[in-house]
């Protein structure tokens, strides 16, 4: 059932199709895989015929011809066929690394310097021992005098009449 894609967009994507299957015929790059040869003729196909090359909505948007992986996919092929690039690329474990097989040869410049000895450290404060104090056990302050009682606030009508006399 074929959907309604813009004419341009068609061919556009079947110009780009036709360009990288054109670039890697002429051999400017690694050959193709046949894998990658079957990919842009079965996608040429179904963009000729159904206006699109996918159906699942979810793979990208409707109003492209290509889904968003195929489109990267053709760049990758694309990329391939002009030889800039490697095609599809393994990627080497982490743990890969080499070691270095020798130890470069550098010129400490702290050998050459007599060493001053550091300035000695002072010493560590012990940490206090915890326990329970009782009310009783508490130190007093000498300076501290006790608190005056608070008054409970008073209610003072001021009236604005003149006094009587």
């Amino acid at each position: 059932m074929p959907r309604e894609i813009d004419e341009r967009k068609k061919r556009k994507a079947l110009r780009k199709l036709r360009k990288a299957a054109d670039l890697a015929a002429r051999g400017e790059g690694p050959e193709l895989s046949d894998w990658e040869k079957e990919f842009l003729e079965e996608v040429e196909e179904r963009i000729e015929t159904y206006g699109s090359a996918f159906a699942d909505p979810e793979k990208g948007n409707l109003e492209e011809p290509m889904s968003a992986l195929q489109t990267r996919k053709l760049k990758e092929i694309d990329k391939k066929a002009r030889g800039k690039g490697g095609g599809f690329k393994t990627r080497k474990p982490l743990g890969s690394k080499k070691k270095l097989a020798y130890t470069p040869r550098v010129r400490q410049l702290d050998e050459d310097v007599e060493s001053e000895a550091p300035p000695p450290l002072p010493p560590k404060r012990q940490k206090p021992t915890l326990g329970v104090i009782r009310g009783s056990e508490l130190p007093q302050k000498p300076d501290a005098a006790p608190r005056p009682k608070r008054q409970k606030p008073q209610l003072r009508v001021i009236s604005n009449d003149p006094p009587e006399d």
